[in-house]
This record gives C-alpha cells, sequence and structure tokens, in this order.
C-alpha cells in the first residue's frame, strides 16, 4: 500500500558542496522540501578534472532537467578502447555511439568543475551557505542539529552527510575508522588539447593497460582539453588527498616502460597532481535517526569503474523520492537504504576487482587477461562489463512496500 505524501514541508540540512550534495539540493528542493546547504570552502569548486557521467547517470540527471545543459558541457566518446601501453595493440573496443539507444541515455565526459556548476545553476529556492564549517552534527527522536565552527545552531528535520571520503558525519555514525592503502599510487593531469599534434588523442575513451598499472586518456570541455588518469602500484604512501602537485617529469619516471605514444601523453602532461588511492569496505548502515549519509560520505569507492559521481547523483535522486512518498522520516531511510546499500556495495567491490584485473603482473596473468578480451563469443565478464552498471534506472528503482 502506498504510503501518504509529506503533509509539511521538512527542512533538510546538507553538509557538504561537491557533486553529491549539490545533486541532493536539487532533487529535494523539486519535490518541495526546505534546503539548506553547508559547504565550508569560500566558493564552490570542484578538485580534479574529468569525470564520466555514464548513462545510469546520465539517466536521473535527465530526470532532474539538466540534460540539456549536460549535452553542452560534455563530450561524448565514441567508444571505450582498451589497448596494450607496450606495443599499442588494441584489445577491445566497445561501441559507445549507440549509448543512447543500448542504454536510454548517452555516455559524456565532462569537467568536474563544469558539472559543479551545471547543477549549482539549477538549485532554485535551495540555500547555499559557504564558508560555514559544520563541527558537529547530532540527531533527537523529532529532528536533527548542525553545529557550526563558531556554535551556531541550525535545526532541521533530517541531515544528510554529504561531506566526501573524510566525512564528519560518517564519523559520528560509525566512529572513526581507519582506511587500508591500496598500494596504488595515482596522478591525474589536464592538458590544452593543442599540446599534441592534431588527431594524436583519439574521440575516445583509451585505456593503456599494462603491468602493475593502466592510464586512461579521454576529452572533457566540448574537446578543448585531454584528460588523463594513470594509475600504478606502488610502496609509496601519498596522502589520500588530490592536492599534492606533480609533473610530466615525475609521471613519465613514473611509467618508464610504455610506447611512444603514451610517451607523448606523460611527456607534455600539464596541470598533474597525484594521491594515494586507499579503499573501504562497505558499510552495513548509513542512517541513524533523523541523519544519513550519500555520496562518498556513504560508499568511497576506488576510480576503476568510473561511477563515484554516477553513485552519489543516483543516491540524491532516490533519497528525495523515499522522502517525498513517506510522511515517517525514519521509515523513508530505512527504504532509501534498502534501495541503494546493495547497489553501491556491489560497485564499491566491482571497483575494487576492477583494480586487481587492471594491474595484473605475471607474463601469464596478463597473457589470460587478454585472452579474456580477445575471445569472441564470451569475453571476460568482470573486464569491462558496463551493462549491469548502465541499464541501471535509478529513477525507478524503490523496492515495493508491504
Amino acid at each position: 500500500m502506498a504510503r501518504p505524501l509529506q503533509t509539511r514541508r521538512l527542512r533538510i540540512g546538507v553538509i557538504g558542496g561537491g557533486i553529491g550534495g549539490l545533486a541532493a539540493a536539487l532533487a529535494l528542493s523539486q519535490r518541495g522540501f526546505a534546503v539548506r546547504v553547508f559547504e565550508q570552502s569560500e566558493a564552490l569548486r570542484e578538485v580534479g578534472a574529468g569525470v564520466q557521467m555514464a548513462p545510469n547517470a546520465t539517466r536521473v540527471l535527465r530526470a532532474l532537467g539538466l540534460e540539456a545543459p549536460l549535452h553542452k558541457i560534455g563530450f561524448q566518446p565514441q567508444a571505450i578502447v582498451v589497448r596494450d601501453w607496450d606495443d599499442g595493440r588494441e584489445k577491445r573496443r566497445t561501441p559507445l555511439q549507440d549509448a543512447g539507444r543500448r542504454y536510454g541515455a548517452a555516455y559524456y565526459q565532462v569537467h568536474r568543475a563544469d558539472l559543479l556548476e551545471m547543477i549549482a545553476s539549477a538549485l532554485g529556492d535551495a540555500q547555499l551557505e559557504l564558508n560555514a564549517r559544520v563541527a558537529a552534527v547530532s540527531s533527537t527522536p523529532h529532528g536533527a542539529a548542525v553545529t557550526l565552527d563558531g556554535g551556531r545552531q541550525e535545526a532541521f528535520d533530517l541531515v544528510v552527510g554529504c561531506d566526501g571520503i573524510h566525512s564528519l558525519v560518517r564519523r559520528t555514525l560509525h566512529g572513526p575508522q581507519s582506511p587500508r592503502f591500496t598500494g596504488t599510487m595515482c596522478w591525474r593531469a589536464l592538458t590544452p588539447a593543442e599540446v599534441f599534434p592534431s588527431g594524436f588523442v583519439a574521440p575516445e575513451m583509451t585505456i593503456w593497460m599494462g603491468p602493475l598499472g593502466h592510464i586512461v586518456v579521454y576529452y572533457v570541455r566540448g574537446g578543448r582539453y585531454v584528460n588523463m588518469v594513470a594509475v600504478r602500484r606502488s610502496r609509496a604512501w601519498v596522502e589520500e588527498s588530490w592536492s599534492v602537485p606533480s609533473s610530466a617529469p615525475e609521471l613519465s619516471a613514473a611509467f618508464p616502460r610504455v610506447n611512444a605514444d603514451v610517451r607523448i601523453l606523460l611527456g607534455r602532461a600539464q596541470n598533474a597532481f597525484k594521491w594515494g588511492l586507499f579503499d573501504r569496505d562497505p558499510l552495513p548502515w548509513w542512517s541513524r535517526g533523523r541523519i544519513t549519509l550519500l555520496g562518498d560520505a556513504a560508499h568511497p569507492m576506488l576510480p576503476f569503474l568510473a561511477q563515484g559521481a554516477a553513485m552519489a547523483i543516483e543516491d540524491a535522486f532516490v533519497l528525495a523520492q523515499t522522502l517525498a512518498g513517506d510522511d515517517d522520516v525514519e521509515r523513508a531511510l530505512q527504504r532509501y537504504e534498502a534501495a541503494r546499500l546493495p547497489r553501491t556495495a556491489r560497485v564499491q567491490l566491482a571497483a575494487r576487482a576492477q583494480g586487481e584485473i587492471f594491474h595484473l603482473m605475471s607474463p601469464f596473468a596478463r597473457l589470460k587477461r587478454w585472452f579474456g578480451l580477445d575471445r569472441l563469443a564470451k569475453p571476460d565478464p568482470r573486464l569491462l562489463d558496463r551493462d549491469w552498471l548502465y541499464e541501471y534506472d535509478a529513477t525507478a528503482c524503490l523496492p515495493r512496500e508491504a
């Protein structure tokens, strides 16, 4: 039996003004809730460079009324192509031109800052408070509270922690947790396309794979910039941050045995940064009382499926749906978890497994990987199998009620 709709305008505090937080604010405000976003930075900004909006994310952005602006800021790759970084040979090609027909939504590659600005521009009635560092959150039987640095306290009916991988809200609910260093280093670079020879970078997402690492290259900002993410096993421990500066010489030194094309990509990289990859197991629950989690605060994941931002956007839509369809906040949060926790846990674990496949070392293991890619009848279902990700529809995923 359907639950009654909310009979009053819930006040919802959103902690964090990143992609997940703003997507939640937009979805919630579109359903009539009074939303206030607390962002600790003095201005909205998104670290990093490229982000992939696969069809499962694009489908949600369409439901939020953002498909047209997404088309303006995004780049649509023609295919996902896997190549051996030793000799450049193509190992697998997955066409994406028909993604709209096959999955019901298109595939885009965008700059994170452009995506954030696009969502922010659509917020409407949602209030955004910048330079607002949250010191604590708490829940009571009938509400929740946000305490800011300096002691000011704001009361809400619900608080949503969208405050990222180092989430204060997650720590409040689950206590301190120590992530596991994966022994993997990651570099990113955002380089103007004109730095490379004309036509050098194909209009595709190319994954260069080798022993103990891989490099992903694709266009953003309508093809004006080339985004590169390079991953390699390493004993070095680098802080879990995207803001440690790096350089083209350091990138080149980290990948000494690659073919000439990859050497050009690395040697001409600009705006380079590095960080260490840390892993966490899926949480058993996200909500207690009138506090819940969303996005990286709930399910931080390794980048090997390019689904971190997409999962946050899916979360945002489902949370808004559950709250709009139930007059009991805590019951609605249970339904939100029931819909989202199994999906995000599967993606977290699949991303972990994908990293292991990407970074095989022994010649025999790599031969088996390539054999899996080259098989015509049944390619290795673990590697680059995206149907289960892309076909998922978060706009129609809520479990039936008893």
